[in-house]
């Protein structure tokens, strides 16, 4: 069977349709966000403190979010910043990014720019070479959504 240009628009509009006006099918679930927390740190809970997330907290576009994350860790031999995972707990898929270090980084230092689909939650976790983890969670208002809000 062949399907021609205008049948292929249409399939394509309907799927977009389906995905409008179903939500819960484009956005992730908020226990997708933790399972992915419990999956980078182990099934441990992360404490707050010692990882810093910079955010805006008003986005005006959500295609475009700056984002920067820093881990105050002395970089040694003996105590680094393995990675650091960037979630946003309202896009489609919560993981953005994962960065990774040693402990001839320097700094555990990044920035990005990532999409947020509506205003959102962005959470920074780092995992700490001795097994330890931190969180740090920021708020950013979509005023554009990036991805449809």
């Amino acid at each position: 069977m062949i399907i021609t240009r205008r049948q292929m628009f249409g399939l394509t509009a309907g799927a977009a349709a389906v995905l409008a006006f179903n939500p819960q099918l484009s956005f992730a679930a908020p226990d997708e966000t933790e399972a992915a927390i419990k999956a980078f740190t182990g099934g441990a809970t992360p404490t707050e403190g010692t990882v810093s997330l910079d955010t805006p907290e008003i986005a005006e576009n959500g295609n475009t979010v700056p984002v920067g994350v820093s881990v105050d860790s002395p970089m040694t031999a003996d105590n680094f910043v393995e990675s650091v995972l960037i979630l946003a707990d309202g896009n489609p898929n919560p993981a953005v990014a994962t960065f990774h270090f040693t402990a001839m980084s320097g700094a555990a230092d990044a920035k990005t720019r990532i999409r947020l689909a509506k205003t959102q939650n962005v959470i920074a976790v780092a995992k700490m070479n001795d097994g330890s983890t931190f969180i740090d969670r920021k708020e950013v208002k979509v005023t554009i959504g990036g991805c449809g809000g």
